[in-house]
């Protein structure tokens, strides 16, 4: 059995995907590009990127029940590895000291919408 999770404080599915689905214990959710749901625009560079992802995922989980302390994995694309270092700056203050999931980063050919960094994960319920 699954559950669609959604909500407007993130940016809509632009194509047929949800935000998150919730099922077995877990939520899952979707890449989340760094798009401003406000204005649908995306924040100038990495740093500012990251974060607008990050925050695009924890309003997922929050519509979920969930904080960011219940990730167990992440999975970040990069356009560039060489941003890595930056991202992972801002990524780190999403996530508490002695409880950080599990991650894999990658770089990958292109993004949608050319954009720098595009985030998933996976939830404890």
């Amino acid at each position: 059995m699954k559950a669609i999770v959604s909500t407007d404080k993130a940016p809509a599915a632009i194509g047929p995907y949800a935000q998150a689905v919730k099922t077995s214990g877990l939520v899952i959710t979707s890449g989340q590009l760094p798009i401003d749901p406000a204005t649908g625009a995306f924040p100038e560079g990495i740093q500012a990127q990251t974060k607008q992802s990050l925050t695009n995922v924890k309003a997922i989980l929050e519509e979920a029940g969930l904080t960011m302390d219940a990730v167990l994995k992440t999975t970040v694309f990069l356009s560039d590895m060489n941003n890595f270092g930056a991202m992972n700056e801002v990524y780190a203050s999403f996530f508490t000291e002695g409880s950080f999931p599990a991650r894999s980063a990658v770089e990958v050919a292109r993004l949608p919408k050319d954009a720098l960094v595009e985030i998933e994960v996976i939830a404890a319920l």
